[in-house]
């Protein structure tokens, strides 16, 4: 069990403090997972909230496309999905432990536990409408080096929606080349951005907002 006597944003301070391993943010949320959705309601994380709609509105009446919700933790992304009408959704996760957490919402229909990263994903091309993140982007967790395997996964014409805090978009060494890295996959023809927002209420009632990343893949023959 987390220890209750160390805050919400010092747990998050810990798991994305720089240096940080990948094995040991696994670790970490052994102990996290069964009050990490009380400790996110706690502080108002409104990412996965978002992201949802932002997905949702990209489809207009569609609700039966087949969604991957990546870095899915315990399934905050996908129970906003079901909210909203969305009830083909897959889970990848690199903890099992949150993974499990996740399968206890009856928002998914399969669970893939794997590390988002550079490497090869055990998903065949083109296999997703769509692909849905929030927060995944960290020290010890993902890195913009994933996103050439999203678009792989994702069919042409397909939507990217991820988020990540405009605080450590700005600051985190691990996640300032997000928006080159974009940039530069969009100038190779591989996909194409076609909104970015910056809302406020991202986590932390005190003081965050966040740039939303929306992209689509083009149909490339």
């Amino acid at each position: 069990m987390a220890d209750e006597s160390v805050s919400v944003y010092e747990r998050v301070s810990q798991i994305t403090r720089p240096g940080i391993k990948t094995d040991e943010v696994i670790d970490m949320y052994k102990t996290w997972a069964k009050v990490y959705d009380k400790d996110m309601e706690s502080e108002g994380y409104n990412g996965p909230h978002k992201v949802a709609k932002v997905l949702a509105e990209s489809q207009g009446d569609k609700r039966d496309i087949r969604v991957l919700d990546v870095a899915a933790g315990t399934g905050l992304c996908g129970q906003e999905l079901s909210k909203l009408g969305f009830s083909n959704v897959d889970a990848l996760d690199a903890s099992q432990d949150m993974l499990n957490v996740a399968k206890t919402k009856n928002v998914y229909k399969n669970f893939i536990k794997e590390l988002l990263g550079p490497n090869r994903l055990g998903i065949d091309d083109d296999t997703y409408d769509a692909v849905i993140g929030s927060g995944l982007f960290a020290t010890g967790h993902v890195k913009p080096d994933c996103l050439e395997e999203l678009i792989r996964v994702v069919k042409p014409g397909g939507v990217i929606c991820l988020n990540i805090g405009e605080e450590r978009l700005r600051t985190n060494e691990d996640c300032k080349d997000l928006e080159s890295r974009t940039a530069a996959l969009q100038s190779k023809g591989l996909w194409q951005q076609v909104s970015r927002e910056i809302f406020p209420g991202y986590l932390w009632k005190r003081w965050c907002s966040l740039p939303l990343q929306s992209g689509v893949r083009l149909n490339i023959v």
